[in-house]
């Protein structure tokens, strides 16, 4: 079973840690979506790289195997918001890159949503609890959201940004009307 106060490393480093194109990638990619340090993105990159080790397996099959077996597959990334459609081929799955992960990243959604004023501000709205998911806080910034629960991103309902907010929807129907 293992030691509970030692998990199992979610992560992979780069297999050449010190190649100066491979340093400025993840140094721009750091920046880009305001992750805390290059384990962050040593993850994202460990889940697409075990994704298109399974799309790869899955090319090996025979036929009429492989698209048995690649519905589940693609079904599941659809829902997780990284392949556009569920038609999608092991092709799509393929061209997966790193830059997909990282925009599923509830860090980045709540940036675009317009819910933070910065990439590095939704870091801190989400680890000092300001933000939910259908009404539950979700502390984690690298939490990878689903593409159902993407309409749910919310503050917090007890939030002092949830009032704040609640009081300008308000005040600006009022002074609309």
């Amino acid at each position: 079973m293992g030691d509970p106060k030692k998990p199992r490393k979610k992560w992979e480093g780069p297999s050449h840690p010190w190649r100066k194109e491979v340093l400025e990638e993840e140094l721009v990619l750091v920046g880009e979506y305001g992750l805390r340090n290059k384990r962050e993105l040593w993850i994202a990159k460990t889940i697409l790289r075990r994704i298109r080790a399974k799309a790869r397996k899955l090319l090996a099959l025979p036929e009429a195997e492989r698209v048995e077996r690649s519905k589940p597959l693609i079904r599941r990334l659809y829902r997780m918001g990284l392949l556009p459609s569920e038609d999608a081929t092991l092709d799509d799955v393929l061209g997966l890159t790193v830059r997909d992960v990282l925009e599923r990243r509830l860090q980045t959604l709540v940036y675009k949503k317009g819910l933070a004023l910065s990439i590095y501000h939704a870091r801190q709205l989400i680890v000092h609890g300001h933000i939910a998911i259908n009404g539950r806080r979700v502390r984690s910034p690298g939490y990878l959201v689903s593409r159902e629960e993407e309409d749910k991103i919310g503050y917090y309902p007890l939030s002092p940004y949830a009032k704040r907010a609640l009081k300008a929807e308000t005040g600006s129907k009022e002074g609309s009307g």
